[in-house]
C-alpha cells in the first residue's frame, strides 16, 4: 500500500523529507520571533514587540504554506515539535542580529530545497518555491534595515527609544 501511495504523490520521498524539515524550521522561527516579541515587551520596546509578533505570524503562515503543499502533493506533512527557543537576549541589538541570522538561514534552506528540486527536475515544487524566494528577499531586506538603525541612530541616550520608534517604518519597496 505504501508503494502505491508513493506513486500517487507528486513529490519524491526526498523532497517530502526536506519540505518537512522546512516546516519544522518555519515553526521554530515563529517561536523564536514570539520569544523576541516577549523580550521586547518586557523591556519596554513596544513597537519592536509588535514587529516581532507580526514576524511570528508570518513564519507560522509560511509553515502552513509548506504543510499544505506537502499534503496537496500527496505527501505526508508532519506537524513539528519545537524546542530550544531562547527566552533571553543579551541586548536590544542582539534581538535584531538574531532576527537577521534567522532570515539568512531560512533563505539558505529554501535555496537548498530549490537546488534539490532542480536536480530531481521537480518543476512543480520549484514554481511553488518562487513565492518564498521573493518573500525571503523582502524579509532579509527588512531585517538588515532594522539592524542598520542601531548604527545610524546609535544606542546612547534616547537612541534605543528612537530605534524602537523607527522599526515600524522599515518596509521593503518592491518598486524601488
Amino acid at each position: 500500500m505504501k508503494d502505491l501511495m508513493r506513486l500517487r504523490s507528486l513529490i519524491s520521498a526526498d523532497i517530502e523529507t526536506i519540505l518537512n524539515s522546512q516546516i519544522k524550521m518555519e515553526a521554530h522561527n515563529s517561536s523564536v520571533y514570539l520569544a523576541m516579541a516577549a523580550w521586547c515587551d518586557r523591556n519596554g520596546f513596544d513597537n519592536s514587540a509588535d514587529h516581532f509578533y507580526k514576524q511570528a505570524e508570518d513564519e507560522r503562515e509560511h509553515m502552513l504554506r509548506f504543510f499544505k503543499y506537502v499534503s496537496d502533493m500527496g505527501g505526508t506533512a508532519v506537524s513539528p515539535s519545537v524546542d530550544n527557543i531562547p527566552q533571553e537576549f543579551d541586548s536590544f541589538r542582539d534581538v535584531f542580529e538574531a532576527a537577521l541570522e534567522l532570515e539568512v538561514k531560512t533563505t539558505q534552506a529554501i535555496n537548498n530545497i530549490a537546488d534539490r528540486c532542480f536536480k530531481e527536475k521537480d518543476h512543480v515544487t520549484i514554481e511553488f518555491l518562487n513565492w518564498f524566494h521573493k518573500e525571503q528577499r523582502e524579509e532579509e531586506y527588512v531585517a538588515r534595515r532594522c539592524l542598520e538603525l542601531f548604527d545610524v541612530i546609535g544606542e546612547e541616550g534616547t537612541g534605543r527609544w528612537e530605534i524602537d520608534q523607527q522599526v515600524p517604518k522599515v518596509a521593503y519597496d518592491s518598486e524601488g
